[in-house]
């Protein structure tokens, strides 16, 4: 069992910079791959980004490359989402979301967290 606390979230204006942090429990975190999903008020839940067990290999979605980073640390069982250059676009409830394969299907996670709202002011 994993249980995933996500932390971060807020209200900032376009252009700015907001960072994510996941808290996970348990001791099998380093064999999950780890993820970040949105979901905006009445549409459905969609991937943003990716990373593998080990760190080395990451995935994002079209809309974010260049501007999110995905990143993890084993030790501290967490996981981050630095997000730069933010647009309106962006504001959604974001979920951490541990899972298996490639991590960027729902079908792929086996844990979620509760989520944290991020809203971008235009």
């Amino acid at each position: 069992q994993v249980q995933l606390v996500e932390s971060g979230g807020g209200l900032v204006q376009a252009g700015g910079s907001l960072r994510l942090s996941c808290a996970a429990s348990g001791r099998t975190f380093s064999t999950y791959t780890m993820s970040w999903f949105r979901q905006a008020p009445g549409k459905e839940r969609t991937f943003v980004a990716t990373v593998s067990g080990s760190g080395d290999s990451t995935y994002y979605t079209d809309s974010v490359k260049g501007r999110f980073t995905i990143s993890r640390d084993n030790a501290k069982n967490t996981v981050l989402l630095q997000m730069n250059t933010l647009k309106p676009e962006d504001t959604a409830g974001y979920y951490c979301a541990a899972g298996v394969g490639s991590g960027r299907f729902p079908s792929q996670i086996r844990f979620w967290g509760q989520g944290t709202q991020v809203t971008v002011s235009s």
